[in-house]
């Protein structure tokens, strides 16, 4: 018999009250001046999917209620933890005093790359995106513990943010 295709109640999905009390990877996203509001509604369902433990939204990245946000999220801007925080160097400060380690997601020297990348038991990370033009701004890329850097192979270099968020999460989630 070939293969079919899940319909909605087969899939077991938690509902809102059962997520938020479920345990959540030991990781946070960080978007710092992410122009796009489908980026951030994207990242808000990676963030739900991966069960990650916050999402911070820096600078000019848009938070909900908004539109595009509320239609790419499909609902994880109930189910996610998140917060506004304008200045993401005192963001990263707190979370380096609280013991998280803070990667950088940046092609920089430096780097390690996601391949070689191992987790450390116990310990949470928190990854930062930045711009989709500019990138994570020089000033986070230096106060970050490290750099960590997707490998690419084509000739474009770069990858739109909710992409490098899933491809982060997925990782993460798969090593821990």
């Amino acid at each position: 018999m070939p293969p079919r295709k899940l319909i909605l109640d087969e899939l077991n999905r938690l509902s809102v009250d059962a997520f938020k009390a479920a345990p959540k990877f030991p990781y946070c996203l960080i978007l710092d001046d992410v122009r796009s509001m489908n980026n951030v509604g994207s990242v808000f369902r990676t963030a739900d999917a991966f069960r990650a433990e916050k999402l911070y939204l820096c600078g000019i990245t848009g938070q909900p209620p908004h539109r595009d946000i509320t239609k790419t999220a499909l609902g994880a801007t109930e189910s996610v933890d998140w917060e506004h925080v304008s200045d993401i160097t005192q963001l990263i400060t707190q979370l380096q005093q609280a013991g998280w380690r803070v990667m950088a997601v940046e092609q920089a020297e430096g780097s390690v790359s996601l391949a070689d990348f191992q987790p450390e038991p116990e310990q949470r990370y928190a990854f930062v995106l930045g711009n989709e033009v500019t990138g994570v701004q020089e000033a986070v890329v230096e106060q970050a513990d490290s750099v960590l850097e997707v490998p690419q192979f084509g000739t474009k270099h770069s990858l739109n943010i909710a992409v490098t968020a899933g491809i982060i999460c997925w990782d993460f989630v798969q090593k821990t």
